[in-house]
């Protein structure tokens, strides 16, 4: 049995006046419990919202602790590779070192060398300046010797002239004694 609009207006009426006629409290128990009922399912709606965010921002920051994981190995791959390329820029830097250090091995070596050189040309000027002053040494004893044969021709000179001059003077003396 179907009911018409006019016997669910009258239902509705009824309930109405019966509502009404009962006492305040009654009513304010009722609504009481109703708003309770509203508020613990909104606050039951929320909390299951505030869930429902939780997880999405776990969610959310499970992805960027990926993306950072992700960062941080890409940033290690890459400082291993400037590690790697700094490396090979301290073994060009050694392998120049060695290089360097086989200059001043080559340059050592040029200087010992030039240093036997030069004391052996230093040697033979040695030898050639002991060989001219032996020379001169000669040299000067010949001239002493040539000297020493002019003062002896000269003292020679000096008694041929003394004893001629003594000669003379001793004839000269005789001379004028006999005709004095």
């Amino acid at each position: 049995m179907a009911l018409a609009q006019d016997d669910i207006e009258q239902i509705q009426w009824l309930i109405k006046k019966a509502l009404s006629e009962t006492p305040e409290t009654l009513n304010a128990n009722v609504r009481y419990e109703l708003d309770l009922r509203e508020r613990t399912i909104r606050v039951e709606e929320e909390l299951k919202h505030q869930r429902e965010l939780m997880v999405e921002g776990f969610k959310q920051m499970e992805k960027r602790f990926e993306q950072v994981d992700k960062r941080i190995e890409h940033m290690q791959l890459e400082m291993n590779k400037r590690f790697e390329q700094i490396d090979k820029r301290f073994e060009q830097v050694d392998k120049r070192f060695e290089q360097v250090d086989k200059r001043f091995e080559q340059v050592d070596k040029r200087f010992e060398q030039m240093q036997l050189e030069m004391n052996k040309r230093f040697e033979q000027i040695q030898l050639e300046m002991n060989k001219r002053f032996e020379q001169v040494d000669k040299r000067f004893e010949q001239q002493h010797q040539e000297i020493m044969g002019l003062h002896h021709e000269i003292k020679l000179l000096m008694r041929w002239s003394f004893g001629t001059l003594l000669a003379i003077g001793g004839l000269i003396v005789a001379v004028l004694r006999l005709a004095a």
